[in-house]
C-alpha cells in the first residue's frame, strides 16, 4: 500500500471578540492547523515513502498571515506560523522521497455576505486589485506535486500584498 499525496487544507476560523474564551480559541486554533496535520503527516509518513513514484508530497494549505501576524486574529495567525514549521520540519525529515511544501493564500474569494466597501477595502490591499481565484490555488497544488525538486517551501499567493 502506498499514498500519492495529502493536502491539508482543514481550517477553523475563530472571533477572538471574547465570546469564545482565549484558551479554547488558541487551543482549536492549534489543534486544526498544527497537532491534526502533524498527526495525519505521521501516521501517513510510512505510505509516503512507499509510493512507486519518484515522489510523495504533502502541501499544506496555509495563509498569508502566517509571516506577518494579525491584530484581529493573533491564535489564527500563529496556528498557521506553526504549520509553516511543520512544513518545514516535515521536508526535512521525509526527504527525499516525500516533498513537503506550503502555498499561504491571501484574498482568493469574498464570502457571499462581503458588502462592496469591505470588497473594495480588501482588494485595495494588493497590487493585483482582485480576487486570485480558485484557479490560482489549484495551479499552485498542481506545480507542487509536479515539481521534483522543491521541497521545505511556503508559496505566496498573495497577489503582491506584500509589497503594498
Amino acid at each position: 500500500r502506498d499514498l500519492r499525496g495529502i493536502i491539508h487544507n482543514a481550517s477553523q476560523w475563530l472571533s477572538e471578540d471574547g465570546t469564545t474564551p482565549p484558551s479554547e480559541v488558541i487551543e482549536t486554533m492549534m489543534r486544526v492547523h498544527a497537532a491534526v496535520p502533524y498527526e495525519l503527516n505521521q501516521a501517513l509518513a510510512p505510505l509516503l515513502k512507499a509510493y512507486d513514484g519518484p515522489h510523495a508530497d504533502i502541501i499544506h494549505i496555509g495563509d498569508y498571515v502566517s509571516s506577518r501576524g494579525s491584530k484581529k486574529h493573533i491564535a489564527y495567525a500563529a496556528s498557521k506560523a506553526a504549520q509553516d514549521n511543520l512544513t518545514l520540519s516535515f521536508a526535512a525529515k521525509l526527504a527525499p522521497k516525500v516533498k513537503v511544501n506550503s502555498v499561504a493564500p491571501a484574498l482568493l474569494l469574498f464570502n457571499e455576505g462581503d458588502d462592496e466597501a469591505y470588497r473594495e477595502k480588501a482588494k485595495a490591499k494588493s497590487l493585483m486589485q482582485r480576487e486570485g481565484g480558485l484557479e490560482e490555488l489549484q495551479m499552485a497544488v498542481d506545480y507542487l506535486f509536479d515539481s521534483r525538486y522543491v521541497t521545505g517551501r511556503i508559496l505566496p499567493l498573495d497577489g503582491g500584498r506584500h509589497l503594498r
